[in-house]
C-alpha cells in the first residue's frame, strides 16, 4: 500500500495531537501545531520520502511545541497567567483511571524530559526516532529519559 498524506493523517493525526498535547499542556495548541505540521507535509510531499514522513511529521509538531513553549515563557513575563482551559471530554475517565497524579507529575517536568517521555512512552518510538524528532543524540535521550524517570520515582516515594 502506497503511503499518501490522507493515510498519514487518518493513522497518525490523532496520536500527534495528544503528543503535541502532553508537550504544551493545550489541547487547542496542539491541534494548530499537529496542522500546522501536516499542511507543511503536503506542501512539500512531492520532495519528501514517504517512509520519513511520520518522522518528519515528529519533527515538525515537537519543534512547534518548543517554538511555542518559548513564546509562552516570554509571554508570561509580561503578561498574567490565563485561565485554565476547560476539562477535555476524555478527562473524567483519566481521572477515574488514576492517571491525574501521574499527569501532574509529568506538567512538572523540564522540557526536555517531558518531551522524550512523550515521545518514547506515550507515541511509542524507539530511542532513535525520538532523537531524530528532537534533534538530539541517542545518549541525550537516554539521559533526559533517565532523569525524568528518576524524578517521577521521587514524587512517587514522596507521596507514598
Amino acid at each position: 500500500m502506497t503511503l499518501t498524506p490522507e493515510s498519514l493523517y487518518v493513522g497518525h493525526h490523532l496520536t500527534l495531537i495528544r503528543t503535541a498535547a502532553l508537550m504544551t499542556d493545550d489541547r487547542g495548541l496542539a491541534e494548530e501545531i499537529v496542522h500546522d505540521a501536516f499542511a507543511e507535509v503536503i506542501a512539500r510531499w512531492s520532495t519528501i520520502d514517504p517512509t520519513k514522513a511520520l518522522g518528519y511529521l515528529y519533527r515538525a509538531v515537537t519543534n512547534g511545541c518548543r517554538s511555542n513553549l518559548r513564546r509562552r515563557r516570554t509571554a508570561r513575563a509580561f503578561v498574567p497567567d490565563r485561565p485554565t482551559p476547560e476539562q477535555g471530554a476524555d478527562e473524567p475517565v483519566l481521572q477515574a483511571a488514576g492517571y491525574e497524579l501521574i499527569f501532574k507529575a509529568v506538567r512538572h517536568l523540564p522540557p526536555r524530559q517531558r518531551q522524550v517521555l512523550v515521545l518514547r512512552y506515550y507515541s511509542e518510538l524507539s530511542v532513535a526516532e525520538t532523537a531524530d524528532a528532537l534533534n538530539i543524540s541517542e545518549g541525550a535521550v537516554a539521559v533526559a529519559t533517565h532523569h525524568a524517570l528518576n524524578s517521577l520515582r521521587s514524587l512517587r516515594e514522596e507521596l507514598s
